[in-house]
C-alpha cells in the first residue's frame, strides 16, 4: 500500500491518490566493499531535511505546491541482496502501476538494479543517465556479480548497448573502461556533453540514477568510497536539475550517502538539498 509515512522528507505528505511522485527508502548496504553505513542514508535525509526550507530560490518552487508522497523505508533483509532487490522491484512496480513516478533514496548503489528491473519492464526502451565517481561496470567483484561495483553492468544486461550514459566517472579498473568503450557512453570527470545527450534522448523514457560520490569529498565526505577530483555542489545541482527538467524521467534514485563518515552533517544537508531540487524540478515539469 502507498501509505503516508509519519517522518517525511520536508513537505512530502500528499495523499496516495493525489500524489504524482512517490518517495521511498531502500536502506541496504549488504554488498559494500569498503566502508559500510549507507543503510542509514535514507533515514538521515528525512530527519535532517527539517534543517532546510521546502522552498527553492534556485527554481522559485516549493514542495508545498507539489504532490509528493513519502512512503518511508522498505524493511530489507540484511545481507541478502537477492531478496532486497526483489522487495525494491516490487515497490517500484506498485508505484509505476499506479501511474506515479518512483523516487528512491538509497542505500548503496546496488539498490538501483531492483528499481531499474521494474522500470525496464514497463518501459522496454528506457535509457539510463548515471552520475557517479565510479563506472560500476565490473562483471564481478571478488567473485560476486550482485555487487555495487557491478550494478551498471547488470543494468546493461537489461538494456544492451547505447542506452547507458555516464557522467562524472573518474574511477574504475582498466577492464571496466576498455569494456565500456564498446557498450556505454562515458563522460569522464564532469558533466560536459550532458545537454547534448538530453537533446538526443528527447521523447525517450529515462531512468536517472545519482550516486552522491560524484561530488568531491572535500564537500561530501559522508560516503563509503570517497574519490578525490569530483564536481562541486553547484555543478551537481545544476546538472541534476537539468536532467529532471529536460529528460522524460520515468523513475530516479539518489544513493550512497553514509552519514557515519561525516558527523558534521554537511554531507547529509547536501543530499537533502539535491533531493529537494530534483523533486521541485520534476514537479514543475509535471505541471
Amino acid at each position: 500500500m502507498l501509505n503516508k509515512y509519519t517522518e517525511t522528507f520536508l513537505e512530502c505528505t500528499a495523499d496516495a491518490q493525489e500524489a504524482k511522485i512517490v518517495l521511498f527508502g531502500a536502506p541496504f548496504d549488504g554488498t559494500t566493499s569498503y566502508r559500510p553505513g549507507t543503510r542509514f542514508g535514507s533515514g538521515a535525509i528525512r530527519r535532517e531535511s527539517y534543517g532546510i526550507e521546502s522552498y527553492s530560490p534556485y527554481q522559485d518552487g516549493d514542495l508545498l505546491d507539489g504532490r509528493v508522497l513519502d512512503c518511508g523505508d522498505l524493511e530489507l533483509p540484511i545481507g541478502n541482496a537477492k531478496k532486497a532487490l526483489a522487495a525494491i522491484q516490487a515497490m517500484e512496480e506498485e508505484i509505476l502501476s499506479a501511474g506515479k513516478l518512483p523516487f528512491m533514496l538509497g542505500g548503496e548503489h546496488m539498490v538501483t538494479l531492483g528499481a531499474f528491473r521494474a522500470a525496464v519492464k514497463k518501459y522496454p526502451g528506457i535509457h539510463i543517465i548515471h552520475f557517479d565517481a565510479h563506472a560500476d561496470l565490473r562483471q564481478e567483484y571478488l567473485g560476486v556479480e550482485l555487487s555495487h561495483a557491478c550494478v551498471l553492468r547488470r543494468c546493461w544486461e537489461l538494456t544492451g548497448d547505447g542506452r547507458i550514459h555516464q557522467f562524472g566517472i573518474r574511477s574504475g579498473d582498466r577492464e571496466e573502461f576498455r569494456w565500456g568503450k564498446d557498450h556505454v557512453e562515458t563522460r569522464k570527470f564532469d558533466f560536459e556533453g550532458l545537454e547534448e545527450t538530453l537533446d538526443r534522448l528527447k521523447g525517450k523514457p529515462v531512468y536517472f540514477t545519482l550516486d552522491l560520490d560524484v561530488l568531491d569529498p572535500s564537500v561530501f565526505p559522508g560516503t563509503g568510497t570517497p574519490e578525490p577530483g569530483g564536481v562541486s555542489f553547484e555543478e551537481l545541482r545544476k546538472a541534476a536539475e537539468l536532467v529532471c527538467r529536460k529528460a522524460d524521467v520515468a523513475a530516479c534514485d539518489v544513493n550512497e550517502l553514509s552519514p557515519p563518515y561525516d558527523p558534521s552533517g554537511i554531507s547529509t544537508a547536501a543530499a537533502c538539498k539535491i533531493v529537494r531540487e530534483m523533486l521541485i524540478a520534476l514537479q514543475k515539469k509535471g505541471e
